[in-house]
């Protein structure tokens, strides 16, 4: 005897696919503007002089403004995941612009540092990296919520053990805590691109909402992506 599929289940499947394609779609594109409009200004700054002058003290170090450029991004990404729920929609996106601005002036700074065959190979690198990740985390069936906690955990281990050796100038750990870098948000990726695609299947809310959400979906694909590039960068740049 042949089973009778519910053709109501079919319509609710295929609006779910449909739901976390336009999602996924969404989140995805505000994530590749934020990349290039950081890339066009790390590469425009990097050749100002006027700007490299007000970046970096007479001394050679950072100047005020310099560490202001550089922290700043940071203290977005603090306002958003605070204010989510007290923000617009265009607000939100207004000041996730203003991040991947201020990110492309603090990350400027490697075009002096390295080389521009060196930062272009690695971008190579990182965006087939990335993009393998993507597609893994997006089509496994396999939960990734354990494997997601362990990768947070590391990322908390970094930091950690960044500002030890921010007093320690080691290059033994430095090189330890960027082997490990690449290694979490390798994996970062994959967990996050399933849990924006499980977002994208149980989304109910639309409008403002949704919109906010996407942004912040976008915000945490580009910093997946931005950290594994400068963790790799280490490795496979070539310093001037």
């Amino acid at each position: 005897m042949n089973s009778i599929q519910n053709p109501f289940s079919q319509t609710t499947d295929f609006q779910s696919q449909s739901m976390v394609r336009t999602f996924m779609t969404n989140v995805f594109t505000w994530m590749f503007v934020a990349m290039a409009l950081t890339a066009l200004i790390a590469y425009t700054a990097a050749g100002s002089e006027s700007f490299l002058q007000l970046m970096i003290s007479e001394t050679g170090g950072m100047s005020i403004l310099g560490w202001i450029v550089m922290l700043s991004p940071l203290g977005l990404v603090l306002w958003m995941s605070a204010g989510f729920a007290r923000m617009s929609a265009n607000t939100m996106t207004l000041v996730f612009i203003g991040y991947s601005v201020l990110m492309g002036l603090s990350l400027s700074f490697i075009f002096l540092a390295y080389t521009g065959s060196s930062i272009a190979k690695t971008f190579m690198i990182t965006s087939a990296m990335f993009g393998l990740m993507a597609v893994l985390g997006f089509t496994t069936k396999t939960d990734l919520s354990r494997f997601g906690s362990i990768m947070i955990m590391g990322v908390i281990g970094i930091v950690v053990a960044s500002l030890v050796n921010f007093f320690m100038k080691s290059s033994t750990l430095d090189y330890i805590i960027s082997f490990v870098g690449v290694l979490v948000f390798t994996g970062l990726t994959a967990y996050d691109v399933q849990k924006l695609k499980r977002i994208g299947a149980a989304a109910i809310e639309h409008g403002d909402t949704m919109r906010k959400v996407t942004i912040m979906g976008a915000l945490t694909l580009y910093l997946d992506f931005i950290n594994l590039f400068l963790f790799l960068l280490r490795f496979f740049g070539d310093r001037k």
